[in-house]
């Protein structure tokens, strides 16, 4: 139990967050961190670029690492252009300490670690080191449904995830439903760890979907964050030009913060030589656009899926796979197989294509599922209960 202070007083915790390419480690984190605000000091340590539209939930405190992200090669860059990479590791390792120091927190959330971030293991071995000394501390790992299952050293990274795990963690929180993935099929340590593993439900947002006039022949088409879904947002613009425009459809096409200004400013060009296209950067409430729509295009990253079961429309979903990405792929399948979307392999995406896979799933109602989608604030009990459990001990 910690006891550094009086059971009246507000805990006070620390979470880590890091997004890269897309907008979904950043949207459920911060969906969490706000559920955990109600009874909490929360201090959110944010590892990427905050898009503008964003809304931070009340009483969340958001503090701004130097931002890292990827370029088009999928390496590393500062995306601060006065810093160098080396540079902005030198400042977040020396920001995530005054942090932590300064917030002095009773629990400590790191998104995703030790099952990903291998390559921000420098700073958050840090910060956890950090975490395990002088009094005791709760701190629990904040991981999404599926894990990526395909690396080239998946044993010896499993492996090291389960040690890690059992050298600083209390807990792991799995935002999703056993009913659809559990963690062992896609974590394989020849050594199970020790740290008891919950399972929160997914996390969806708190507002309800708002479902305004439904228009029978728009088609939406989202691609998350943006940086990897130029290639889909391109695919759909030719549909419509060639199948959908003459059948008096319209396509309303939502890039992505992150989509990159040449990338978004060609889509906006393609876009306006043809009738019934509109091209927008972002959508604070995707769920119910998508909701008024008569089918959905996109991705399957982990937002976009409960946006598309929150939804309950028709759905076809396109999953990024590239450079042995099998998470998106993997959730599409599952919700393919529940009858929820209509996959189309990303090898097999052409305009035409993608044309006859939208009028099919427009043929065809959506089958509604019953999965938890309370998540958020079921990982704000969570947090309660294993504050005071045995397994918060020093270590």
């Amino acid at each position: 139990m910690i006891d550094a202070h009086p059971t009246s007083a507000r805990r006070r915790v620390l979470h880590y967050s890091h997004h890269s390419t897309g907008l979904g480690h950043l949207v459920r984190s911060l969906a969490v961190a706000g559920a955990v605000a109600d009874r909490s000091d929360v201090l959110f340590c944010s590892g990427g670029r905050v898009p503008s539209g964003l809304t931070i939930p009340a009483g969340v405190q958001v503090a701004a690492l130097s931002p890292i992200g990827t370029d088009e090669r999928g390496e590393l860059t500062s995306l601060d252009p006065a810093l160098t990479l080396d540079q902005a590791w030198e400042r977040r390792h020396r920001q995530l300490l005054r942090c932590f120091d300064e917030h002095d927190p009773d629990v400590v959330i790191v998104e995703l670690f030790p099952f990903g971030r291998r390559k921000f293991a420098g700073e958050l071995l840090a910060l956890l080191a950090r975490a395990r000394q002088g009094r005791r501390r709760t701190v629990v790992s904040s991981v999404r449904d599926l894990l990526v299952d395909a690396h080239p050293d998946k044993q010896r990274h499993d492996d090291e995830a389960a040690a890690r795990l059992d050298a600083f963690f209390d807990a792991v929180i799995v935002h999703g439903d056993p009913r659809f993935a559990r963690l062992e099929e896609t974590f394989h340590p020849s050594t199970s760890s020790a740290v008891p593993v919950y399972y929160s439900g997914f996390v969806a947002p708190s507002a309800a979907v708002v479902v305004g006039r439904r228009r029978p022949s728009q088609v939406i088409v989202s691609a998350g964050g943006g940086l990897t879904g130029g290639r889909l947002l391109a695919a759909a613009i030719e549909a419509h030009r060639s199948i959908l425009e003459p059948m008096g459809a319209t396509t309303r096409v939502v890039t992505g913060p992150f989509l990159p200004a040449e990338s978004y400013a060609g889509l906006a060009e393609r876009a306006g030589a043809v009738d019934g296209v509109t091209v927008e950067r972002f959508v604070p409430d995707l769920a119910s656009a998508i909701a008024e729509s008569a089918v959905s295009v996109s991705q399957c990253g982990y937002n976009t899926s409960i946006d598309l079961l929150r939804a309950g429309v028709p759905a076809v979903v396109v999953p990024y796979d590239d450079g042995g990405e099998t998470e998106q792929r993997d959730r599409a399948r599952r919700l393919a197989s529940l009858g929820v979307v209509q996959l189309l392999p990303s090898a097999q995406l052409t305009p035409d294509s993608l044309a006859n896979a939208v009028l099919e799933a427009m043929a065809r109602p959506a089958r509604p599922v019953t999965l938890d989608l309370d998540g958020a604030s079921a990982t704000a009990a969570l947090l309660a209960s294993l504050e005071h459990a045995p397994t918060a001990v020093a270590r």
